[in-house]
C-alpha cells in the first residue's frame, strides 16, 4: 500500500511539473510573439515615417526648383511659387500699403541667415507683383520692436554681438529701394540696450511701436502681423 501511495505522489508530481513547464513555455511564446509583433509593428512605423518625410522632402525640392523673386530676393523664403492663369486677380490700380510689425529675431543657430521676418515680407511683396501690382503702388512700412531690433543693426554692432557680418544688409537696401520705410521702437531700445547709433542710417525712430501702429492703421494700411 505504501508503495501504491508513493507511486500515485510521484506521478502527481511529475504531471505538476510538466504542467508548470508548459505554462512558463506558454508565456515565453506568447512574450516572443508579442516582441515579434512589436518589432514588425515598429518597422512598419519607421518605414510609413522615412517615406513620408522622403515625400515632403521631395516636395519642397520640388517646390524650391520652381521659386520665383518678380522684385526682391531675400534669400530663399522669400521666393514664390506660380500660378498658371489665376482667376481672381486684384486691382492694379488701388495703393497697397502694407504695414508689418517685426518683433522676432532668429534663433542663435540662424543669427548667419536673413531674419526670417524680413525674409516673409519680401515675400509679400513678391506675391503683390506676381499678382500684377506695380511696385510703384506697393507701399511698406516695417515696424520693428523686440529683438528683431538686432536685424536693422550696422555691421559693427552686429560683429560685437555675433561675431559676423549681418546678412541683413542687402535684403533691407533692396526694400529700402522700392519705397519701405524702417520705423524702430524707442522703447525697445531701451529695454534690449541697444544704442541709436547702433541702428542703420535710414532707420527712423520712434517713441513707441504702439503709436506707429495704430496711427498708420489710421491712415488706412493694412497690418499683416
Amino acid at each position: 500500500m505504501k508503495k501504491i501511495i508513493l507511486l500515485l505522489f510521484v506521478c502527481l508530481h511529475y504531471m505538476f511539473s510538466f504542467s508548470q513547464s508548459a505554462d512558463i513555455d506558454s508565456a515565453l511564446n506568447a512574450i516572443n510573439f508579442q516582441k515579434d509583433s512589436a518589432f514588425r509593428a515598429s518597422m512598419h512605423a519607421d518605414s510609413v515615417r522615412i517615406n513620408k518625410e522622403y515625400k515632403k522632402k521631395a516636395n519642397e525640392a520640388k517646390i524650391r526648383s520652381q521659386l520665383q523673386y518678380p522684385a526682391i530676393n531675400g534669400g530663399e523664403n522669400s521666393g514664390i511659387v506660380p500660378v498658371k492663369d489665376p482667376t481672381e486677380i486684384p486691382d492694379p490700380n488701388l495703393d497697397y500699403k502694407l504695414l508689418f510689425e517685426l518683433t522676432a529675431n532668429n534663433p542663435d543657430s540662424a543669427v548667419n541667415e536673413i531674419n526670417y521676418g524680413l525674409a516673409e515680407v519680401a515675400r509679400v511683396i513678391n506675391l503683390h507683383v506676381a499678382s500684377g501690382i506695380p511696385l510703384k503702388k506697393i507701399f511698406p512700412v516695417i515696424v520693428v520692436h523686440a529683438g528683431a531690433l538686432n536685424a536693422i543693426t550696422n555691421n559693427a554692432f552686429y560683429q560685437e554681438r555675433y561675431k559676423m557680418d549681418n546678412p541683413n544688409l542687402k535684403l533691407i537696401d533692396d526694400l529700402r529701394n522700392i519705397g519701405t520705410k524702417f520705423i524702430a521702437c524707442g522703447q525697445a531700445l531701451a529695454f534690449f540696450d541697444i544704442k541709436r547709433e547702433a541702428l542703420l542710417p535710414t532707420v527712423k525712430v520712434s517713441l513707441t511701436a504702439q503709436t506707429v501702429l495704430s496711427s498708420y492703421r489710421l491712415k488706412g494700411y493694412l497690418k499683416y502681423w
